[in-house]
């Protein structure tokens, strides 16, 4: 893992840009690397990058809860959760963007799962 130290007006719009896409940051600027650096994204770094995201997020969320700052822990749980369903995405080649397709995703695998209370969870 990397860390990257970025100045205050480009983490500013990062964050921006993340909440308008409804993308993660760090999706955000491993497409703008693999751009940069003419380095395409197939299937199969996706679906890593995803599961690694959500590995990250759910280590933040014990992190959050063991300070019981259960706000932020249950955003990281969260977007554990998400990444989890858009490596299931990536799988299949697809690049869920924004929650509406998250959900449509989500829906589609418990359809194919024959478990309705998996949409619900």
């Amino acid at each position: 893992m990397v860390s990257i130290v970025l100045p205050k007006k480009i983490e500013r719009r990062l964050k921006e840009e993340s909440e308008r896409t409804g993308v993660s940051e760090e999706e955000l600027v491993l497409e703008a690397l693999s751009k940069f650096l003419n380095e395409p994204l197939d299937p199969e770094t996706r679906v890593e990058t995803h599961l690694k995201l959500s590995e990250k997020y759910m280590r933040d969320a014990e992190d959050f809860l063991s300070k019981k700052d259960y706000v932020q822990a249950s955003e990281k749980a969260w977007g554990a959760a998400a990444q989890m369903v858009k490596a299931l995405a990536a799988k299949r080649g697809v690049k869920l963007r924004g929650r509406g397709e998250l959900h449509r995703e989500v829906i589609r695998v418990a359809k194919e799962a024959g478990d309705d209370e998996m949409r619900l969870l």
